[in-house]
């Protein structure tokens, strides 16, 4: 067996390698499989991103790259049906995966939720004894940003504050002015999808009422999408993701495949690690 600290990162998997440096190589070490193509415009962003985190991540996965036009046996193995799509495999099962370019903010939090992360920064004591209302902490940071405007990751601080405090046009207002070095930043990503998911039920109706309609029709895909979002929003994640997971199910195409972009968003913003990996693998079952 190769030695897991000796392999390389990131090697290019064919079908007479693939049992040992995927399937028996995850055992011990989680294999991320990028299925790509030379002719691939997607590919050539989503790559580059991989292979940068798989540098970070230091061993933690190994990096499986899967030309789809040499290896097209391989691909239909996994049923790829677009590409970029990667799928996580660990002990010797897939055991994730998702297709498209996710931003890198999104890419962390996928990985996370498999492997060791990186180590956050240790938390000063000032930060950990200090509490602040979300109104004293847009204050804070208004008057660091006026006496410090060379530090553009004050103006994401900003954004958080603000939707905290719910001024959401405001804290969209901050967040589409970061420079573009923080605007796939994880806590960017999961504002972001916090503010779309906000949009999403702005004029909708209640819960009461969406459910009564989602009785009354099994199909009303529009109806069950703002339940989903009124449910996750208002508290109850596992109801509102079982009513995108419904939509994916019987029309996964609806609406561009919003009820995957809803998903995903949801995953963004929950701290439900365990909640998250549930259904991260049930929406895998029902894409790949």
């Amino acid at each position: 067996m190769t030695d897991a600290a000796a392999a390389p990162r990131v090697f290019d998997v064919d079908q007479q390698t693939f049992e040992a440096d995927v399937l028996h190589a995850s055992l011990t070490t989680p294999v991320l499989v990028d299925f790509w193509a030379t002719w691939c415009e997607p590919c050539k962003t989503l790559g580059p991103m991989l292979e940068k985190l798989a540098a970070e991540y230091n061993g933690a996965f190994r990096l499986g790259k899967v030309d789809v036009d040499a290896q097209q046996e391989l691909a239909g193995m996994f049923g790829i049906r677009s590409i970029p799509t990667v799928v996580l495999v660990k002990d010797g099962q897939v055991l994730d995966g998702f297709a498209g370019v996710l931003p890198e903010g999104q890419l962390r939090e996928f990985l996370s939720r498999h492997v060791q992360p990186l180590e956050a920064p240790a938390e000063t004591a000032e930060e950990a004894t200090v509490q602040e209302t979300p109104e004293q902490a847009i204050d804070r940071l208004q008057q660091a940003i006026a006496t410090g405007p060379g530090k553009p990751e004050l103006k994401l601080d900003l954004a958080l504050a603000l939707m905290h405090a719910g001024q959401t046009a405001a804290a969209e207002a901050e967040l589409a002015a970061l420079p573009a070095n923080l605007a796939t930043d994880a806590r960017a990503v999961r504002l972001r999808s916090e503010l779309d998911l906000a949009h999403a039920v702005k004029d909708a109706p209640t819960v009461a009422e969406l459910q009564q309609r989602v009785q009354a029709d099994g199909s009303d895909w529009a109806a069950r999408d703002q339940l989903g979002v009124r449910l996750l929003l208002e508290g109850d994640a596992a109801a509102g993701l079982e009513q995108f997971l419904a939509i994916l199910q019987k029309a996964r195409d609806w609406n561009d495949g919003q009820a995957r972009k809803r998903l995903l968003a949801a995953f963004a913003t929950l701290d439900d690690g365990e909640l998250v990996g549930k259904y991260r693998r049930r929406m895998a079952s029902l894409l790949f």
